[in-house]
C-alpha cells in the first residue's frame, strides 16, 4: 500500500474490508475520485455510530477527492436488513422527509460543499428510484441478480430463521441500483460504508460490472465497527442514543459523553473521530500513559467533536457549564445552561409558594428530617442557585425560582437536586 491517505486510514484503523485494495491504491494514486457513503433517513437526527464512515469520507474529501452523499429518501422507506433480526416500522413519506431535512442539515457542518473544486453533493434516492416501476425494476434489474446470491448474503442469511419480507429483502439490489446511478451519472468510484454494509456494497459492485459491457473501474471500502475496551456497546449512555441534533443530545451532553471516555478508550476514539494529525494524537497517547489525571486526551476529544458537530459557540457552552459543576459556582450560569445540566438529577414537584429552606428540604426529600436540615444550613452544607444559605430563616421565594418554575439545590459538595414548582 503506497497511497499516504490509505496509509492514514490503515493506521487510525479505518480500514476493515476492500474490494482489490491494489486496483484501488492505483486508482486514488493517479486522480482526483469522486466517493460515496449513504445514509437512511430513519430518523430526523444521526446518532454518533452514523458517523464514523462519513468522516472517513471527510478524509477523502480532505486529500482532494469528492464525496457524494446520499440520503436515502427511497431506500428508508424500504428498511435495510442488516444488522437487524425483526423487521423495521415503515414510515410515511411525511415522516421521511422531515428526517431527510434533519440529516442534511447535519452533513452540512461535517462536510465542505463549496461549489468549486471538490466540494461535497447531496442526492437523495428517491430521485431516482421513485422513477422505476415494478416492471422495469424486475426486468431491468431483478434479471441481473440470482436469489442464490442473495440467500449468501449475511444480512439476509441471519434473517432466514425468522424470516424477512420481500421489501427488506429487495433492499440489497435497491442499494446496487444507487451505486450504479452514482456510477454512471456522477463518476463515482467507491462506496464507503460501516462494516455491515459489506453486502450491499459488492452487490452493488455485481449490478455495475453487469450493467456495462467496458471494463468497470469500481471499489468498496467498509469501516470496521466501533467497540469500547471493556466491551459495552459504543454510543450509548444510560439516556440512550447520543445524537448529533443539539435538542436530543444537548452540548452540554454531547461534550460529557466524550470527556468521560476511558483511558482505555481515548487514543482509540481520536484516531476515528478526530482530524488530529498522527503527531498530535501520538503525543496525547503519551500524555494517558504518564500524566492520566491531566485528561488531556478527553479534554482534546471532546473539543475537536463538539465544535465539529455544535460548533465554537456551543463548545464554549459546555465548558462553561463544566467548570461551574466542577467549582460549584453556578452563578455563572444562564437558567437555561442550568436545566441543561441538571436534566438528569433527582427532581421534586413542589406548589409554587414561598417556603421556608428548612421546609422545603424535608418537603423535596434533600434532607431526611428537620433536624438534619437545620444543621446541613447552619453548617454551610446548603446552596440554591449556587449562592450558600446559612440562615434558617431564610425563605424559597420568586427570586430563587429560575424562569418562576425551578431551582437547583445543592447539599454537601456534590448531591444536586432540582425542585420544580408547579
Amino acid at each position: 500500500m503506497t497511497n499516504e491517505l490509505l496509509q492514514d486510514l490503515e493506521w487510525r484503523g479505518l480500514l476493515y474490508q476492500q474490494t482489490d485494495a491494489e486496483g484501488m491504491t492505483k486508482l486514488l494514486d493517479e486522480q482526483s475520485v469522486s466517493l460515496y457513503c449513504g445514509v437512511d433517513p430513519t430518523a430526523d437526527s444521526m446518532h454518533i455510530g452514523h458517523i464514523v464512515p462519513l468522516l472517513t469520507l471527510r478524509r477523502f474529501q480532505k486529500a482532494g477527492h469528492r464525496p457524494i452523499l446520499l440520503v436515502g429518501g427511497a431506500t428508508g422507506m424500504i428498511g435495510d436488513p442488516s444488522g437487524r433480526s425483526e423487521e423495521r416500522q415503515l414510515q410515511t413519506v411525511e415522516q421521511i422527509d422531515k428526517n431527510v431535512q434533519g440529516i442534511r442539515s447535519q452533513l452540512e457542518r461535517i462536510f465542505d460543499f463549496a461549489e468549486d473544486g471538490n466540494g461535497a453533493q447531496l442526492v437523495n434516492n428517491r430521485d431516482w428510484i421513485g422513477n422505476i416501476n415494478t416492471i422495469e425494476f424486475l426486468r431491468d434489474y431483478g434479471k441481473l441478480i440470482n436469489v442464490n446470491y442473495m440467500l449468501a448474503k449475511d444480512t439476509i442469511a441471519s434473517r432466514l430463521d425468522t424470516g424477512i419480507s420481500f421489501t427488506e429483502f429487495a433492499y440489497t439490489l435497491i442499494q446496487g441500483i444507487d451505486y450504479n446511478h452514482l456510477y454512471n451519472h456522477y463518476n463515482c468510484r467507491i462506496q464507503v460504508g460501516g462494516s455491515d454494509q459489506w453486502g450491499n456494497i459488492t452487490t452493488g459492485l455485481e449490478v455495475i460490472r453487469k450493467t456495462h459491457e467496458e471494463e468497470t473501474k469500481a471499489f468498496g471500502i467498509t469501516i470496521p465497527l466501533v467497540t469500547k475496551a471493556d466491551g459495552t456497546k459504543f454510543g450509548k449512555t444510560a439516556g440512550g442514543a447520543v445524537w448529533l441534533d443539539g435538542k436530543k443530545t444537548s452540548p452540554y451532553e454531547f461534550y460529557q459523553f466524550w470527556i468521560n471516555a476511558a483511558d482505555a478508550d481515548v487514543v482509540k476514539y481520536l484516531k476515528i473521530f478526530t482530524f488530529l494529525s498522527r503527531e498530535e494524537i501520538e503525543a496525547l497517547a503519551v500524555s494517558v500513559e504518564e500524566e492520566p489525571h491531566l485528561r488531556k486526551a478527553q479534554k482534546a476529544l471532546a473539543e475537536e467533536m463538539t465544535r465539529l458537530i455544535h460548533g465554537q459557540e456551543a463548545l464554549d457552552q459546555a465548558i462553561r457549564i463544566t467548570a461551574a459543576l466542577f467549582s460549584g459556582d453556578l452563578k455563572a450560569l444562564s437558567a437555561d445552561e442550568m436545566k441543561d445540566a441538571f436534566k438528569d438529577v433527582p427532581s421534586i414537584e413542589l406548589a409554587k409558594e414561598d417556603k421556608n429552606i428548612v421546609d422545603l428540604l424535608v418537603e423535596a426529600g434533600i434532607s431526611p428530617s428537620k433536624r438534619q436540615a437545620r444543621e446541613d444550613v447552619t453548617n454551610g452544607a446548603i446552596s440554591v442557585n449556587g449562592e450558600k444559605v446559612t440562615e434558617l430563616e431564610y425563605v424559597i421565594d420568586g427570586k430563587d425560582r429560575l424562569e418562576d418554575a425551578f431551582s437547583i439545590v445543592r447539599r454537601g459538595k456534590k448531591k444536586y437536586h432540582m425542585v420544580k414548582f408547579v
